[in-house]
């Protein structure tokens, strides 16, 4: 697919779950229902704002603490990994990424490496294969769940979680999931990709993106 605006999404046509909470709510009882089918997940931005120990550490300029933190969170992990294998229902991420990498993506392409080692599907592709694609326009942040729904993720401009739109047409959710599961095929392994670009690299200079 390299048409763009087969990929752009109108808002105006899916519902808007104006807080975080109601878009978490939602999607928690959308995935409770989905067994036995793929969750897709495109994330395109290169910041973030999180609630998050460890992205508090980072923040601080505390690297080291940044990670210790990380790997605290490995038994979790491993209990969800877990639980998704015995619904038969498997959540594929696939990260976008820009280099040289901002603080906020080093972090967190540490902390989608705990991932990938505790059994999380996660890979990389380089923004510059999707280029082509994005025609000067960023991809939207999406997660499809099963074909069932998909949510269009709202952030601020500053990276905050605001909320998301909700789509249920199968059209569009069959799209989009092709589109992910096409790219996600031709993504590099994320602890390939750590191990190759991130693994060596120094400290983050600064906290702040």
């Amino acid at each position: 697919m390299s048409d763009l605006s087969r990929l752009r999404l109108d808002r105006s046509l899916g519902e808007h779950l104006d807080s975080v909470a109601v878009y978490e709510g939602d999607f928690a009882a959308y995935r409770k229902k989905t067994r036995h089918q793929h969750a897709w997940k495109f994330e395109r931005r290169q910041h973030f704002e999180e609630d998050d120990a460890s992205r508090d550490a980072l923040r601080r300029g505390d690297w080291p603490e940044a990670l210790r933190l990380l790997e605290d969170d490995r038994a979790g992990l491993l209990d969800a990994a877990a639980y998704d294998r015995q619904r038969g229902h498997y959540f594929h991420r696939l990260r976008v990424v820009e280099e040289p990498l901002t603080p906020y993506m080093q972090w967190e392409l540490h902390a989608l490496r705990v991932q990938a080692e505790c059994g999380r599907r996660l890979r990389v592709v380089s923004a510059d294969a999707i280029h082509g694609i994005e025609g000067g326009q960023l991809l939207p942040e999406v997660v499809v769940l099963g074909d069932q729904v998909l949510y269009d993720i709202i952030y601020s401009d500053t990276g905050v979680l605001e909320g998301a739109v909700r789509f249920t047409q199968p059209e569009v959710v069959g799209r989009w999931a092709r589109f992910i599961e096409g790219t996600y095929a031709s993504g590099e392994d994320m602890i390939s990709y750590f191990d190759r670009h991130v693994a060596l690299l120094p400290p983050p200079l600064h906290s702040g993106r």
